[in-house]
């Protein structure tokens, strides 16, 4: 069949909206009408290169007997929510007509990750920047006889997706469509960072540095977790205005500013937790968040360096004899099955506010606007609308 989506062919480049050949689904997968896809850093950073090896990177694979990566062009897109068309052989746990939120880490159930409890380590997750499908190894997209990478195994920027059972969660049907998206990624990154990555605790002072769909989200996390302070960082005024809505007890425009706010109201103690989640993260910036973390405090990176920047200044003397952790953090260490309907419950019994993340709405052929909006800093969180005319 075909489809209209969003393809970009290389780093530096405009998305091309543009109608693409997909296959049908094939056993283990679904085709699902895309009704909503949120629009996220992530996907920017390829266009930006930030996710993309340079040229010394690749060099050093190729010494090493790696395949350099092949991932453009590429159907971009991890996050969405849509009905079910068409199931293929063998899946069990999905029908046409279901509403489903995307997962945009696909996982097995059945590796030493998954069943430890950790789905977001999941061992399938290594090929969702592959072009070949989870499934069979195959691929589904193709533009001009050239298969296409889907990102994430998803590509939520298309009209149609072909995607894997495990890559798709049913959810009720009087759920806005809206509300699932935005729990398919970015909520749930940053509701999990800010509590479970973060182990925040009732009566904890938490910083949130960068507030936008991730981090705002961070900021209803700590809330929910009980925090008595919760300062959001963000230089931009609209997002610092916002943040009080979402539950930021202050707010500052830089982390070196917030110093004296966290000094000042912990009597010298600092944050018992400190959360990343700015777009792209300065690597200078990981001192200053260690500053405001206290003695056996965390400090939570959830945001990614260029994937060139291979070192990061650390005083190491302060975060050995301070006891402190540095710690990554994967989907918030959230597992989508359970996080999910968690997540949805807590926004239909008004504990989490999921409406009023969303600044912007755009039709498929406005993505490039809505990447730009992203860049400057004007969304919380821009979606495409499928069924905007």
């Amino acid at each position: 069949m075909r489809s209209r989506a969003a393809v970009l062919h290389d780093v530096g480049r405009d998305w091309d909206i543009t109608t693409i050949d997909l296959d049908p689904p094939r056993a283990g997968e679904v085709l699902v009408k895309m009704a909503i896809a949120g629009i996220c850093h992530s996907d920017d950073h390829f266009a930006t290169g930030d996710s993309v090896p340079d040229e010394s990177m690749v060099a050093a694979m190729k010494a090493a007997g790696l395949a350099e990566p092949q991932w453009f062009p590429l159907v971009g897109g991890h996050e969405g929510a849509g009905i079910v068309v068409e199931v293929g052989p063998g899946v069990t746990s999905l029908s046409p007509g279901d509403h489903v939120a995307v997962s945009f880490l696909p996982a097995c159930g059945s590796c030493r990750w998954c069943v430890s409890g950790a789905t977001y380590l999941c061992d399938v997750g290594a090929d969702v920047f592959d072009k070949a499908m989870i499934t069979d190894g195959t691929c589904r997209r193709h533009l001009d006889g050239t298969d296409l990478m889907a990102m994430m195994q998803v590509g939520t920027f298309s009209e149609y997706v072909v995607a894997s059972e495990r890559s798709l969660i049913r959810i009720h049907d009087w759920i806005p469509f809206e509300a699932a998206a935005l729990v398919s990624c970015g909520v749930t990154t940053g509701f999990g960072s800010a509590t479970i990555s973060a182990g925040t605790k009732p009566g904890d002072t938490v910083v949130i540095i960068g507030t936008g769909g991730v981090g705002m989200n961070a900021v209803q996390g700590a809330r929910a977790a009980g925090a008595k302070h919760v300062i959001a960082i963000d230089p931009i005024d609209f997002k610092r205005e916002v943040a009080t809505d979402f539950g930021a007890t202050h707010t500052v425009a830089d982390a070196g500013a917030a110093l004296k706010l966290v000094k000042d109201l912990t009597w010298g103690v600092m944050a018992d937790a400190v959360v990343i989640t700015v777009g792209v993260l300065d690597p200078g910036l990981i001192p200053l968040a260690l500053m405001l973390t206290r003695k056996g405090g965390t400090c939570v990176v959830t945001a990614m360096t260029p994937l060139s920047q291979m070192n990061v200044p650390l005083v190491l003397t302060d975060m050995v004899n301070s006891c402190k952790t540095l710690k990554g953090s994967l989907y918030g260490e959230m597992n989508a099955r359970a996080s999910m309907p968690m997540l949805l419950s807590m926004y239909e019994s008004g504990a989490l506010k999921l409406d009023e993340l969303i600044t912007h709405r755009y039709k498929l052929d406005e993505l490039n606007e809505a990447i730009e909006h992203m860049r400057h800093g004007r969304n919380i969180r821009g979606i495409i609308d499928f069924g905007a005319t």
